[in-house]
Formats: structure tokens, sequence, C-alpha cells
């Protein structure tokens, strides 16, 4: 994904709300149109029956989102004798609507799905159905066209449960800032967490109508800076990258105190809404609608699609990025299963989904409208530049609108001339990239469930606000926090959790 910002402990409370049940459902079938393809003639599958599609994405929807599901309709009525209905899932409480919709039987035809947004845990506990049988005879392009080592990444106890994206890209974090407003104040480039407060500290100095930081302490980044960037996992353990078996607790640890201790500060510094907990809008439009400064986090992917926007809103303004790989010294690339779409176990429509899904990935047309809307209405191609018509407030369809990272087609994408230095930043992050060691791991945490319940509603209690830096004392908070956690079985999660990392560890043949 493009991942979003996810709030403290997004990722803890994702793969702890994936649970064992999942009903199956039917749903109701229409008339087949006239010129529907048939099985009963033996040129293919049978898709005689009139089916509408439920497709369900993270985010929120683009104005001119029916305009495009028309234009889509016409063509899958057409193709496959089906429509399709996208529905979207905001990011707003995100984790608890995905978790409702995949255990309340409701038919759903397909779903997003990422790593880090609980798909290994999803798929063990049954959420989803098995692609390899449909792919072959219903989707054979598709199949040929995602290479067999990211299937084999997609692959959960040796089944495919979700069509990874065959996009590359690095969706390693990294400072983003108001450039203009940097050089404006003369203040330090962000490249650290003190040249970063620095940066920080200018704006809420000099631009007071300003928060300086959207929203709020990011701990995943913090310790991304100061611990080890990719080791970070749930129920506060680490492993670092050189000695993954070396799994230790980061919760109530030294460095943990410290981190705290840098978000209080912050805090009291006013970089950012003393309400932020129960902030709405999205850190990305703070800073696009000028009322914020700086993200502590994000893409270069993101930080391009961001800096469009401002750009378009602001052609004054100007956007910056320092990622976090070039202070760290490595980087990884996204996992295949980063993003993907699954068949829940509830479709009425398993066959018809994966024939559309196809259609979405290698079909020309399909893709290109989903991802950039009408060609003379919504974009158009200058010198072979992708160039948005209007502004993003004009404009009903901007670039990847929907959010259709899982199926870009790297034949098929359109980039504006401002993605040219993305792309400069992915050719230096590939000379120093390594192999992501850590997405293939599938926690099970079947032996302590009623623990990890218990411990998710401690961490929203006692934790976030101490991240938010909204506890006066942060060294009673901590101690308050991990007494809390460890009397709703934190030891016993954080050994069995670690029990499982090791044997993934031995399996995957990691030293």
């Amino acid at each position: 994904m493009n991942r979003k910002t996810m709030r403290p402990f997004a990722r803890f409370v994702v793969s702890a709300l994936a649970v064992a049940l999942f009903a199956g459902c039917t749903g109701k079938t229409q008339d087949a149109a006239p010129n529907a393809n048939t099985a009963g003639s033996g040129k293919g599958p049978d898709f005689s029956k009139r089916v509408e599609l439920q497709f369900y994405m993270l985010g929120d929807p683009p104005k001119d989102l029916p305009v495009i599901e028309a234009k889509i309709n016409e063509l899958a009525l057409k193709d496959l004798n089906a429509t399709v209905k996208f529905n979207y899932i905001s990011w707003t409480d995100n984790s608890t609507k995905y978790k409702l919709l995949l255990t309340s039987g409701q038919p759903i035809d397909l779903i997003y799905t990422a790593n880090w947004f609980g798909y290994q845990q999803y798929a063990k506990k049954g959420a989803f159905l098995p692609l390899d049988e449909l792919l072959p005879k219903y989707a054979p392009k598709l199949h040929g066209f995602v290479p067999q080592d990211m299937w084999n990444t997609a692959k959960i106890d040796g089944k495919i449960y979700t069509v990874p994206s065959t996009y590359k890209e690095y969706t390693t974090g990294g400072f983003i800032y108001r450039e203009d407003l940097r050089q404006k104040l003369n203040l330090p480039k962000p490249e650290s967490i003190a040249t970063f407060e620095a940066y920080l500290d200018g704006i809420k100095k000099n631009v007071p109508d300003l928060f300086p930081l959207a929203s709020g302490f990011n701990m995943r980044n913090y310790m991304e800076l100061t611990v080890d960037p990719a080791g970070s996992f749930p129920y506060g353990m680490t492993a670092p990258y050189a000695k993954p078996r070396e799994m230790t607790a980061y919760w109530g640890s030294p460095e943990h105190l410290e981190g705290l201790k840098v978000a209080k500060r912050w805090a009291d510094k006013g970089f950012w809404s003393k309400n932020v907990l129960n902030e709405k809008e999205l850190g990305n439009n703070l800073v696009i609608n000028g009322k914020s400064a700086a993200l502590f986090s994000h893409n270069p992917s993101m930080f391009n699609d961001m800096n469009t926007k401002t750009q378009a809103a602001h052609p004054d303004w100007k956007l910056a990025y320092s990622p976090f790989p070039f202070i760290k010294g490595y980087a990884t690339p996204v996992t295949p299963i980063g993003n993907g779409f699954a068949i829940p176990k509830s479709s009425p429509n398993p066959e018809r989904a994966i024939a559309f899904y196809e259609k979405l990935v290698t079909d020309k047309e399909y893709n290109r409208l989903t991802e950039y809307g009408i060609e003379g209405v919504n974009y158009k191609i200058e010198n072979g530049y992708y160039q948005m018509i209007g502004d993003s407030k004009s404009n009903g369809f901007p670039r990847e609108a929907m959010n259709g990272w899982s199926w870009r087609n790297p034949e098929y994408m359109l980039f504006d001339k401002g993605y040219d230095g993305v792309k400069e930043i992915f050719a230096q992050l590939d000379k120093i990239a390594k192999p992501d060691i850590y997405s293939g791991f599938a926690e099970d945490y079947t032996a302590y469930q009623a623990e990890r319940a218990a411990l998710e509603q401690v961490s929203k209690q006692y934790l976030a606000p101490l991240e938010m830096g909204l506890v006066d004392d942060v060294e009673a908070g901590l101690k308050l926090f991990m007494e809390k956690a460890k009397a709703a079985g934190l030891d016993k999660i954080q050994a069995e959790y670690k029990k499982q990392w090791l044997q993934y560890l031995d399996e995957a043949g990691i030293k």
C-alpha cells in the first residue's frame, strides 16, 4: 500500500482482530444478459447468471466513483455478465469494520488484504478462499502474469489466499515537511530525531497558526530510527535485522522510556493538537490543507501523492522528504503481500470474482479506468507523463483515487513528472536494499487469544496516551501500563510469540 499512517498500536490492534469463525453465505443472482458468455457452448466458464460483485477497499471513495463504476459495469456486463459495487472501509475504525465484514457472513466477493493489515492471521483462521484451483481455470492470464515467487510469498500453509501486487516499490518511512517554510525560516533539514525536533521548534515559534506535526507522535517510526527499523513487532517486541533470533521486549525498557519522554516533550511544546487521539482528519490532509507542517511518517509514493495535491492546491508551497533508510543504512522492498485482494469465504461468486480481478490487473482499459479515471476528463498524457486535469478540488478522480494499489500493472502505469523524484529515491534504495525477512511470518494466537484481547484494551487505555505525550508522569505511567499489561497476560503472549518466531526462522532457513 501505499500504506497510510496508522495510529499507534494499529499494527497490534489489526492482528488482534482476526478471529476463527467465518461463515459462508449465498447471494442473489439475476437473469443472464443477452450477450453473456455461457458454458453451454463449451467455450468457457458458465457465466450465464448475471451477478453483482461486492468489492471492498480501504479508504474513502473519490467523488466521481459512480461515474467510473458505471463505465466499469458497462465493460464487465459485456465481458463477464456481471456488475460491480465498489465499497469502502473508511480509515476511521477500519480494523473493527474489516473484522465485522469478514465475520458476519455478509456476501463479499473481493476484499483488500495486506501483511500489515493481518492478511496472514485472517488466512490462517479461514477468512478467505484458497485460490490455487480458481486461478488457472477462471483467471489463467492473471495466473501467468504474477511471477511464481510472488505466488509462493502469498501462500499460507501451502495455499494461495490473495493475489499479490507485482509493482516493486518501497514503503519505508520518512520525514515529510514543508520545505518552503524550512527555507524561509532557515531551519535544519530533518534527517534525524534531533534535527526533526529543531525543525518543529522553528515552525512552532515562527508560524503559530500551524500545528508543527500532523497526527502526533509515532512510536513505530521513532523505533525505526533508534532501535532497529525492520524489527518492530506487536506486543512491544523487537528483533534486529542482523540478529533476528535475538528477540527482546521493547516495552518497559530504558529505550522505551526515553521514547515516551520524547513524546511528552514534543506534546508539551504543542507540536500537535491535545485532541490528537480523537482526530478524524488524516495527517496527509492536515498538511495539504495547511493545518500542519510535517508528518513523522510515510513512504516515497505517498509523499509524491501529497506533493502533487499540494502543488495543485498551493503552487507556492513545496514539500520535501527525507527517507529513513538513508539514515539507518538499508531498506527492504515491499513484500508482494503488502497489497493484495482475496476472495472471502462468504463470496457467492468466487469464479466471477477472480475473473473480474484478472480484468482489473491485465486489461489496459479496466486498469487505467480504475487507476486514473477517464482520459480527457480526469487526466491527460503529455510527453508520456500523467497530468491531472484541474486540481484536487475540481477533479473528481485524481490519480489512484480508488486506492487501487493492489492491481497496479507496471506495463500500464502512468506517472506525473514529479514521480521522477520517487523513481530516483527507489534507485538509491535499490543500492542499499536487503531482503525482507519479516513479512513471511504468520502468527497463530490461538493459545493466547483471550490475553491478546485483554492486552488490546490495556494498550488503548494506558499506552496510547503515553505515546501521545498526554500523561504527566511518564515513568509512573509506563510502570502502571506494564503492571496492567502483565496482569493481562503480556509475559505469556511474548513467550509464545517468540517461540513461533524462532520456529519461523528455522523453517525459512534464516540464521
